[in-house]
This record gives structure tokens, sequence and C-alpha cells, in this order.
């Protein structure tokens, strides 16, 4: 009885960890007197819509080619394109024309606007005409999203991080297995979170490198505050620890996923989850250690947010599970400072492919809930993160 009183939800360490970072990323938001400044999310939403509009008339040039099983395949993805765009053409007063009418038929594709500066942004790439050469052009931008990390304010960052994700989805989706890397690394973390899961896994490729063999969390909290980098402001620092918790209950669910499927290539992407999120918990540890903050512990035990008994009930916690660290993620992108961001974006991107590789629901901002129901509805689910801080119970 008292073994059961001391084990925590799973789904709180996940979920709570969100809430927790919107609250952090809450205080960052600009004050009343910067009303009469010129926003600084300008020229980055600019470029934001001249990568999406160069995205938009490629899709265009293939969808005007033979073959209606192409028009099936990419139809939808042209449309979370869209989603895209009219979220980040929020301010710019000459962004909204060019992407509004449907899939050209033979027409001239869509152009950026004058206002968006679409030589200064667009992928350097000639317009493709295949499905291959649309997979590569939609990882390009993923990667143009993640140079404008540390020049966006943290809201943006958030949504930059997202569409970079979603990006990195479609190439996927169209073929392209090539990783995501960042054009402009910021700050090192050892190791990146993204450098231990592949991007695209298949039965051929492996999913992490080799478990870390860091210090534990009690060894980890004495380090230095040099070995790490710079300190965490203590936001900042109360985002990561929320992060570290997220992966501290990812690792005892992956054993749970790990334990309930067949000794087959799924068991095998299990394990790799498993050393993956060992090796990401071990990140945070060290990022937080080097900071001077001691990283929190993981918890006795961990109750499943539902049954787990069979194969079935494994894959739907392992998607389950990289579906709430991509919310996680998402807000720990707007939570660390400019120059911190880029391992958090990996992170998110990481998660999110990995949520489709286990069977979650796609979506157009992974990490962040629908812009257009969220503005509609004014309800908690319109804050990222709100409607996160529920729990299952203890």
């Amino acid at each position: 009885m008292q073994a059961a009183r001391r084990r925590t939800a799973l789904t709180v360490g996940l979920l709570a960890a969100a809430a927790v970072l919107t609250a952090c990323t809450g205080s960052q938001h600009k004050d009343d007197g910067d009303a009469r400044r010129p926003d600084p999310d300008l020229p980055v939403r600019a470029r934001a819509v001249a990568a999406t509009d160069a995205l938009l008339a490629a899709y265009d040039v293939v969808l005007a080619g033979p073959g209606a099983a192409q028009a099936a395949q990419l139809q939808p993805l042209r449309a979370e394109l869209l989603q895209h765009r009219a979220a980040f053409a929020q301010g710019l007063p000459d962004a909204s024309a060019s992407a509004s009418r449907p899939a050209n038929s033979g027409s001239q594709p869509a152009s950026a606007p004058p206002s968006a500066g679409a030589s200064a942004t667009a992928p350097a790439a000639a317009t493709p005409a295949t499905v291959a050469g649309l997979g590569a052009a939609e990882r390009r931008t993923a990667e143009a999203r993640l140079a404008d990390l540390s020049a966006a304010s943290p809201d943006l960052a958030r949504l930059l991080a997202s569409v970079s994700a979603s990006d990195a989805l479609h190439a996927a989706a169209l073929g392209d297995t090539t990783p995501v890397t960042d054009p402009a690394p910021a700050t090192p973390v050892t190791p990146s979170p993204s450098a231990s899961r592949s991007p695209s896994p298949s039965p051929s490729q492996s999913l992490s490198r080799s478990p870390a063999g860091s210090p534990s969390a009690t060894t980890a909290g004495t380090a230095s505050p040099s070995a790490g980098g710079a300190p965490l402001a203590t936001e900042a620092a109360t985002a990561v620890q929320s992060a570290l918790a997220a992966e501290h209950a990812a690792v005892y669910g992956y054993g749970v996923v790990g334990a309930k499927l067949p000794d087959d290539q799924r068991r095998a992407d299990a394990r790799a989850g498993y050393a993956a999120h060992e090796a990401e918990r071990d990140t945070w540890r060290r990022l937080l250690a080097g900071a001077g903050a001691s990283p929190g512990a993981a918890a006795p035990g961990y109750q499943l947010p539902f049954p787990v008994s069979d194969a079935t009930g494994a894959t739907a916690l392992a998607a389950h599970i990289e579906t709430r660290l991509r919310d996680t993620y998402a807000e720990l992108v707007a939570a660390l400072p400019a120059d911190r961001r880029a391992p958090a974006a990996d992170a998110l991107r990481i998660a999110a492919l990995q949520a489709r590789h286990w069977g979650a629901a796609s979506t157009a901002f992974p990490g962040l809930p629908d812009p257009a129901t969220a503005t509609a509805s004014g309800s908690p689910d319109a804050s990222p993160g709100a409607a996160k801080a529920a729990a299952t119970g203890h």
C-alpha cells in the first residue's frame, strides 16, 4: 500500500512538464511598452512566409503534372503548408494573397509577395518537378526554419520549431530520409538530443546510439557549473527540469512497451527507443549539472495512462509517450535562451517523427494546438500547454 502511494502517474511526468514550461514562457512575452516599437519578429515571419510560398509553388508544379495518385498524396501536405503560411503571416500587411487559392492545375504557381523577401530566404534550389524533389525541398525548408530560432521571440521560436518538425514529417512521407541538420548550431549541449535517435526509423535503421554512460542523478547534481556551460536563469532551469522529468517517465514507459511487444522489429525499435530516451535524459541532466542545478530524480514508479496488456496497448503507449514529449519540447524551445533553443527543437522534431512511427495522428503543428481552434475557442485549449496540465491521478 505504501509503495502504491509512492507511484506517480506516467502522464503526470509528461504532461505536467508541459504545463510548467507554459508558465515559464509566459513571463517572456512583450510588455505594453514595446507596442510602439517595430515588431522584431516581422523579418523572421517574412522569411518564413517566403520559404512556405516557395514550397507551395513547388507543390503546384508537381500537382500540375500527370498522375492522380500524386494528388492524393500531396494535397493533404499542401493543405498543412497553407496552415503554416497563415500562422506565419500574422502581422504581415501584404502576406495573405498568394496562398489563398487552391492548388493550380496548369496555371502559374503561387509566388511569394514582395514583402516576404523570397529571393533571400527560399531554399537554394530550382523548383522541383518530382515527388522526390519535393521531399528534399521540405527537408531544406525544415533546416531554414531552424536558422531563425535565435532571432525570433519565444512564441515565434516555438512556432518555427513546430513547423520545422512538420516539414521534416512531410519530407519523410515523400521519401526523403536524409537527417535534418541545423544550419547554424546554437550553444552546444553535449550530446545533443537529436544525436540519440534516427529521424526516420525503418527496419534497416537504428533508432539510437549506444546508451550513454552518464552519471546518476545524484552524482550529476554535484557537478561543477563549468562542466556544461553558462548558468541558466531560474525559469529556463525549471523548464529543463520539466523536460528531464518527462524523459524519466519516457524511460519507464518504454520499458513497459518493450516487455509487451513480440520479439520482432517492433521490440527492437522499443529497445532502441529506451536507450535513446536514456541518452536524452542524461543530456538534460548534464545541462542542469553544468549550469549549477541539481537534476531531478526519477520517481520510484509510474502509473500508466491506460492498461497495457498486449502489443496493441504497447504500441499505443509508445505513441502516447512521443506525442506528450513533442508537446513538452515545443514549450522548452520557448523557455530556453535564444542561443540554446536548437537542442529542444531537435528533440521536438525527433519526437514528432517517432510519434508518427508508432501510429500517432498527424498534425500540421506538432507540439502545438491548432492555431485556428485555439484562437476561436477562447477555452483553456487556446493557451499552449494549458490542456496538458490535467493529471490522471496518483
